[in-house]
């Protein structure tokens, strides 16, 4: 029960519906405007009272004391971003007012204030004289626009006089206890009894009839006591809904100012083949326009799904049309008409009905002063045979015979179906108009009059949501065969919650198997993850995790081969049965990831044509072949070189090859030897603490599990795969490969002086490492470039996924920015930076690396970022063009030697960093960067973040020692290190150093 108690706290805003309105069959509060929400959370179109709703709570609402809020839903209402009310000591009721011009003011109520902004009158209609008495400095007046703010305690007046009679009336209390019903005006009932200007004997007058008497002197009493006080929002803009066809048309083709939030567009969720077909100064919303479909500037489609060629002229309103109506249309004069189709419900029948009026007629006025169609009646009736008799009946006099009464609209007949046609004829000239008179009259036809009350608006908003979902499955294929990037999510989100989702992941199924495109395919599927994602609701578990259940391997072997299309049915068929539950849908979603994964390496692979090897000399039996590599320091750009971005988006980075503590931490050594079989040697970790993992093969079996990158020695058996010196899968054994090609086998030791998971490239500078020593020792050389492209194709094999941005820190010496274009084949191109001389030893001089001590546990990072990337939000759109265009910055910054500006380039980047992959700052990491920020131009978290190591650009040079003293006296940091750097202007080194096996 609402007692005063309740409303003491409470914040309530009451939305009026309004009453029927002639353009659109849900009323005007859900009349749909031309706007696009790309933000909101899930797609829908935008009506007026989403609309209201947005302003009320976004805008005006925003900073009032508790209290309830009544907002009319019958006018269109725009309010620039704060409106700035002061509710400093507020009391009673306040309306609120929209400035507007005196011409507009004669149809409307204006609010004549004093100079403390309380309401003296409320005058509508009024004269010129009136109107101008409320005119402010600027000459406008202050519009009456529906929306009334009551404080709680006159809310709670307000409430009390519903059990008094005769205003119990107003309620079903008051019906039911039999009383005859009243009506009452908010504004002239309500909110004028607390006018300044009004008198109790004046007021309690005017109210008409006995029981409206009594019921305002009950108001009186109840609240007179509260002041009025008037708020008016200077850049807000009013447009009341009339029932004007040129008023509704005008107001949904104008394009408010910027200082509106209302971005009126020409298409809101609609699907056009032939966009350049609209003038400007039209409006679609909720269409589907196939073929070539032209429309005027002033000219309005809602809700139509029409196949051209149609050509539909300027002064235009068609709405609720479906694609059987187009035939209908074709060679039709339409000039400065309203065509609407109805959903009507009659009894138990439902039908289509079809009503056409004129934009400039009027529905009330009588019919020897009024038009129909823009004409007058007697000309209407001259040309078309129509008579007066056909359309009222003989008693209802001449006053009410207007166009609301005219019974002009078939609705059934008793032998054919009825269509469009049987309206559209009565704009045909007089040769066509004979054989169409017949079938008329002997139709049974309604006055729109009789029509309102039989509109079935559940089927009519059915009807435009089964519209809104059949655009939007166009729009799918729109976006993803064009490679744009706008969010299909906010779509998939409303697909499933409204139950279109079968229709939608239908779509991406047909769009993955018929694009012919691996990147494509690869986003169509990972659509199709997200769809199951939302289907989950938020249960079952991690979106992220593993993905090689027996039950997808056939589907996923399709895709292997390269069968795309197989592959996607295979996947559909097999999803049919993970539909039931949450847990179940969470792990089909991996799947789908899991097989966008497999389309991606695909695209991905195909970078391993730039790789080149050239024949060199054999290296003797038992002489190492070595390579060293420095790390890398990732300074812009990271994330934008890792695939799907790279080619769909293009990557730019900024890398340096380092050397750590003076020396080149990742190595490998290979030598050929006499068995003929693989001896895999890695060894890892800091000397403290090395592990050893030695590993013999002998069979080609052994080498299966190359794909797998956890299992021991995966790294060196796919490199001896992608380097071709073993071919797999192969008929011939290992031995019989090995002693033919090589006579014998090989052996490899790899190693890396850098902690697991340090974000300095390690694992792929070292695939780098032992692919170049293994070309080496069996006698062939590759460039650079070619190792750049040899690793990416590696870390496909491997299925780790990853970048190039590691091989060419490590690969390439000194300070680099590599870059790819969004385009496949994918191809990385590195430019040297030249920076000033001397320059890099003040890099040196100021860049050191902090070990934080923390490894990086992010094993779904490389996932949730892909998952993003293809949802394609905004924000990781955004971030991946910031993300480019901040290498280039750093690059810029780098030729000039400007250490502040190359500072505030990785600070830039961190903030990127964490946007790509939200938890990458571990809260230690973050207390270590907040002490160090004083001491330093710019610091960040050295490759994906989460842990590893910390690199800093210091503001003095040699800050090792002082750094470690913060650190030290800073509680909470766990066992931190400082280490130097230096830029390795040499690069990596391949030697054959003889026998010597130290």
């Amino acid at each position: 029960v609402v007692t005063a108690d309740v409303l003491r706290d409470a914040r309530i805003l009451i939305l009026h519906m309004g009453r029927d309105f002639s353009f659109d069959d849900c009323g005007r509060a859900f009349t749909c405007l031309p706007v696009e929400e790309p933000g909101a959370p899930a797609e829908a179109v935008v009506c007026n009272l989403d609309s209201l709703l947005g302003t009320m709570t976004h805008r005006l609402c925003v900073g009032s004391p508790p209290g309830v809020w009544v907002c009319s839903t019958d006018m269109l209402l725009t309010v620039p971003s704060a409106p700035g009310i002061s509710w400093d000591d507020f009391q009673g009721v306040r309306v609120i007012a929209v400035p507007g011009s005196p011409a507009y003011a004669r149809n409307h109520g204006v609010y004549l204030t004093d100079e403390q902004g309380l309401v003296h009158d409320i005058i509508y209609k009024g004269t010129e004289a009136q109107i101008q008495q409320c005119a402010g400095p600027d000459g406008t007046v202050p519009l009456v626009c529906g929306i009334v703010f009551f404080s709680s305690d006159a809310a709670e007046q307000l409430l009390a006089t519903h059990v008094i009679p005769p205003l119990d009336a107003c309620t079903y209390m008051g019906l039911d206890s039999g009383a005859p019903p009243i009506q009452l005006s908010l504004f002239f009932d309500i909110v004028l009894c607390m006018a300044g200007g009004m008198t109790e004997g004046e007021f309690v007058k005017a109210g008409g009839d006995n029981s409206v008497r009594s019921a305002r002197s009950v108001l009186w009493t109840a609240l007179r006591g509260f002041p009025l006080s008037m708020a008016c929002i200077p850049d807000a803009s009013y447009d009341y809904m009339t029932t004007s066809a040129s008023d509704h048309i005008r107001s949904l083709t104008l394009l408010p100012g910027s200082a509106s939030h209302l971005h009126f567009c020409k298409t809101a969720y609609s699907h056009v083949d032939e966009p350049c077909l609209l003038e400007d100064g039209s409006s679609v919303t909720n269409c589907l326009l196939e073929g070539a479909v032209q429309l005027a500037a002033g000219s309005v489609i809602q809700h139509c799904h029409l196949q051209g060629p149609l050509e539909i002229g300027p002064g235009c309103l068609l709405s609720g049309l479906d694609v059987g109506s187009s035939p209908a249309l074709r060679g039709c004069p339409l000039r400065d008409i309203v065509l609407q189709g109805h959903h009507v419900r009659l009894r138990d029948l439902s039908c289509r009905v079809f009503t056409l009026t004129g934009r400039l007629d009027d529905w009330q006025s009588r019919v020897e002063q009024a038009t129909y169609l823009n004409v007058p009646w007697a000309e209407l009736f001259q040309r078309t045979g129509i008579r007066e008799g056909d359309l009222w009946d003989a008693e209802t006099p001449q006053r009410s015979r207007c166009l609301l009464s005219a019974r002009l609209f078939p609705v059934l007949h008793a032998c054919e179906a009825l269509g469009l046609e049987d309206v559209l004829w009565l704009l045909a000239p007089a040769t066509v108009a004979g054989e169409q008179l017949a079938r008329w009259r002997t139709a049974w036809r309604m006055s729109w009059q009789e029509l309102l009350p039989c509109l079935d608006t559940a089927a009519e908003l059915g009807t435009r949501q089964a519209l809104f979902f059949l655009q939007g499955q166009r729009k799918v294929r729109r976006v993803l065969l064009g490679r744009q990037d706008s969010s299909l999510l906010p779509l998939a989100r409303s697909a499933v919650h409204e139950g279109y989702h079968e229709a939608v992941l239908g779509t991406l199924d047909e769009v993955a198997s018929t694009a012919n495109d691996a990147g494509i395919a690869a986003r169509a599927l990972a659509c199709i993850a997200e769809v199951l994602g939302c289907m989950a609701q938020g249960e079952g578990g991690l979106r992220s995790g593993p993905a090689a259940n027996r039950e997808w391997a056939s589907a996923f072997g399709c895709l292997e081969r390269g069968d795309i299309a197989s592959g996607v049915q295979e996947l559909a068929a097999e999803r049919q049965k993970w539909m039931s539950r949450p847990a179940l849908l969470v792990r089909a979603a991996r799947h789908y990831e899991g097989a966008e994964q497999i389309l991606v390496r695909q695209a991905v692979m195909s970078s391993c044509q730039f790789v080149t090897v050239e024949q060199a000399e054999l290296p003797p039996l038992g002489h190492w072949v070595q390579v060293a590599c420095p790390a890398r320091l990732d300074l812009s750009g990271g994330w934008s070189d890792t695939p799907p971005i790279t080619y769909e988006h293009g990557g730019a980075v900024v890398d340096v090859a380092v050397l750590v503590d003076g020396r080149r931490p990742i190595g490998a050594r290979v030598r050929r030897i006499v068995e003929p079989e693989l001896r895999l040697v890695s060894l890892s970790g800091t000397p403290r603490s090395e592990a050893v993992t030695q590993l013999v093969c002998r069979e080609l079996e052994h080498l299966q599990d190359y794909s797998q990158p956890h299992a021991p020695g995966a790294l060196l058996k796919a490199a001896f795969i992608c380097t071709q010196i073993v071919q797999f899968p192969s008929q011939k054994p290992l031995r019989a490969q090995l002693m033919e090609s090589f006579g014998g086998g090989f052996e490899v030791h790899t190693w890396s002086k850098l902690p697991h998971g340090s974000g300095l490239g390690t694992s792929s500078i070292l695939a780098g490492a032992v692919m170049a020593s293994l070309y080496r020792a069996a006698g062939k050389a590759a460039s650079t470039e070619s190792l750049i492209h040899a690793v990416l194709h590696l870390e496909q094999r491997l299925t780790t996924g990853g970048g190039w941005q590691d091989q060419v820190g490590g690969l390439v010496p000194g300070i680099k920015i590599g870059r790819s274009k969004a385009e496949l084949p994918l191809r990385v191109e590195v430019e040297q930076i030249l920076v000033p001389d001397g320059f890099i030893q003040t890099l040196n001089d100021h860049l050191l690396l902090v070990y934080t001590g923390k490894t990086r546990l992010a094993r779904n990072l490389l996932q949730d970022v892909v998952r993003n990337w293809y949802a394609r939000l905004p924000s990781i759109v955004q971030n991946a063009d910031a993300l480019v265009s901040n290498a280039e910055k750093c690059a810029q910054a780098l030729r000039q030697g400007d250490l502040q500006l190359i500072g505030k380039c990785l600070d830039c980047y961190w903030q990127q960093k964490k946007c790509m992959a939200p938890g990458c700052e571990p809260l230690a990491v973050g207390h270590m960067m907040e002490v160090l920020r004083p001491h330093v131009y710019g610091q960040c978290l050295a490759g994906a973040g989460g842990g590893g190591f910390l690199y800093v650009l210091t503001k003095a040079p040699q800050q090792k020692e002082a750094l470690h003293q913060i650190l030290t006296n800073t509680e909470g940091l766990g066992n931190f290190s400082i280490h130097n750097i230096e830029v390795d202007k040499g690069g990596f080194s391949v030697e054959v150093v003889g026998c010597d096996t130290k």
